[in-house]
């Protein structure tokens, strides 16, 4: 388990505070650009849809970037919100004789 306690950013808000706003770009501007819907980035900026490596490429084309950095953070904000249920996953233990495989 991580220990981290404060939410990941999601890509959504990157994409938003650190390229949107600079470039004075609007969501159908930047849509158009990426050769997406408007609908589509408006739910990614909204957090309501998550980065796809489809998406992460054409950011990161567009935004001079890598696709790692859009899947990491969008793997980093999962994975967060995954462990905050714990629920989920608390009857799951080590496969027997997995541990002796060093």
């Amino acid at each position: 388990m991580h220990a981290t306690t404060r939410k990941p950013t999601h890509p959504g808000e990157i994409i938003k505070y650190d390229y949107m706003e600079p470039l004075g770009l609007t969501v159908t501007a930047l849509a158009a650009h990426l050769g997406i819907s408007r609908k589509h980035l408006s739910q990614v900026l909204h957090e309501k849809t998550s980065v796809t490596p489809i998406m992460a490429i054409r950011l990161s084309r567009a935004f001079n970037t890598t696709p790692d950095l859009w899947l990491n953070l969008q793997r980093k904000r999962d994975l967060w919100e995954a462990e905050q249920n714990p629920a989920a996953f608390v009857d799951v233990t080590p496969v027997p004789g997995v541990l002796e495989l060093g």
